[in-house]
């Protein structure tokens, strides 16, 4: 049989972190103890190897463990016994869950049971029928164009070339210490904490503690220097009492959703500190970043392409969509195709882009798709819910301006007699919690165009006008 190494980038990159990094320190806890070595992380891929062996090459396998330490040594076992990762995020519902592994064809999922990792088999799957070359050796979870999700197909070879885009850009080493607060399930954890690890051996400090002060704390005891972390982070970090010097700390970096000067100068003056937007998406990892040192932030404003990126400008206007192409692009989505939007080696991402001559500013969005804090929602999810509820005739959901997340989802419910409470309580049964929508917008008749159709937009601004 063949190495996997030998057809694994990631796999072949680790081997050479092994053998430089050896028993030094790999994986920190937010106190600063270690929990693995690079020697201990390679002893305990093999031993989950022997977890995975009743599993056909090239299934999916599903991964919810949190922002496990145990993330290393399951990609590595998954990659050798020639299997497909797909991350899932913890706070999925079960429905959503089932969903996600249904449409990935997943055969089996792992999960964490009082610290240990639990595979459970969800189904016999076809596996080696369900792909077409090349390869596929990572899945990503977004939102389609439907109410159902659908996945991004990744070789090992352009996770390794969205790493090295990002720690060339940004200059990450193997001596920086990355403070993983973000979750590693999510394609911006994956590539900023997971991927350097394995490919440069950049120590990983685990923390799935979100609480401002915990954050605090374990930045200053484990002395990380790079803190990748979403608007709402250093939003609250900026506002806190009595917090601790970061001296180590050198770099910092926002995504997710866009950096508010509201969010960045607080933080900027209480640490001295600039925070570095950054600008990605699962079909393709990093786009473009802002470099500069100076602490100025302009609201929408995404910085210049990153290495290893190339970026069109689709219009010839001041305003249009871009086009990115590269080697870290994916090959395309699974498992129904869009060559339009990702394929061939290129992504256009839903955005609308300004472009200037000082980089790239984010000026709208293509679809109705809501970006909440990084993570894509089709409102088609939240609509097919939302009319399950007892008098329901019509719901259409829309994403509105949010400070700290980006947009935030609200539902315009046409209806008679509805009780607000009970169908918040309905709500939060059956969606996640990122998925609510922020209010209720309850009439007796969703109103259209002069052509008879709903518009999302129009609706978005009717209720902005109401709600000042």
């Amino acid at each position: 049989m063949t190495d996997p190494s030998n057809e694994n980038a990631l796999l072949a990159a680790w081997l050479k972190t092994l053998a430089h990094k050896g028993a030094a320190p790999a994986i920190l806890s937010a106190r600063g103890q270690v929990l693995r070595t690079f020697e201990e992380i390679e002893s305990e891929a093999a031993q989950m190897e022997k977890s995975f062996e009743t599993l056909a090459p090239r299934s999916v396998v599903g991964v919810q463990v949190g922002n496990s330490e145990r993330w290393p040594a399951i990609l590595l076992a998954l990659w050798r016994r020639r299997l497909i990762p797909l991350p899932l995020g913890c706070h999925m519902q079960p429905e959503e869950l089932e969903i996600a592994l249904s449409t990935c064809q997943a055969a089996a999922i792992l999960k964490l049971d009082a610290g240990q990792s639990v595979l459970h088999r969800t189904g016999e799957v076809n596996a080696e029928g369900a792909w077409t070359d090349p390869a596929t050796d990572l899945l990503k979870l977004t939102s389609g164009t439907t109410s159902l999700p659908r996945a991004v197909r990744f070789r090992a070879s352009q996770l390794l070339a969205d790493c090295e885009n990002i720690c060339a850009t940004m200059g990450i080493t193997s001596q920086d210490i990355n403070f993983g607060v973000i979750p590693f399930s999510h394609s911006y954890g994956f590539s900023h904490l997971l991927t350097p690890l394995i490919a440069h051996g950049t120590r990983l400090c685990v923390s799935d503690d979100r609480i401002p002060r915990a954050i605090l704390e374990g930045l200053s005891r484990t002395d990380a220097t790079v803190f990748p972390a979403t608007p709402v982070f250093f939003q609250k970090l900026g506002h806190m009492d009595k917090a601790p010097k970061l001296r180590h700390l050198r770099l910092c970096i926002s995504a997710g959703a866009p950096l508010l000067r509201s969010a960045g100068e607080p933080f900027t003056m209480k640490f001295g500190l600039k925070i570095h937007t950054f600008y990605g998406a699962s079909e393709c990892g990093g786009i473009s970043y802002d470099a500069t040192e100076a602490p100025i932030y302009e609201d929408g404003y995404m910085g210049t392409p990153m290495c290893g990126v190339d970026i069109t400008h689709q219009s010839g206007d001041e305003i249009g969509s871009i086009t990115v192409r590269g080697p870290a692009v994916g090959d395309g989505y699974f498992p129904v195709c869009d060559e339009a939007t990702l394929g061939g080696g290129q992504f256009v991402p839903g955005d609308l882009i300004r472009k200037t001559d000082r980089g790239l500013f984010l000026a709208g969005r293509v679809s109705d798709v809501i970006n909440i804090a990084g993570r894509k929602l089709n409102p088609l999810e939240v609509e097919a819910r939302l009319i399950e509820f007892p008098g329901v005739k019509q719901a259409v959901v829309f994403g509105v301006h949010s400070a700290l997340r980006g947009e935030e989802p609200v539902a315009c419910i046409a209806g008679r007699g509805i009780d607000r409470d009970a169908m918040l309580r309905f709500c939060r049964d059956r969606l996640s919690a990122w998925q609510m929508p922020r209010d209720l917008w309850i009439v007796d008749e969703i109103p259209v165009n002069e052509r008879g159709k709903i518009s999302r937009r129009a609706l978005a601004e009717s209720y902005g006008v109401r709600a000042a």
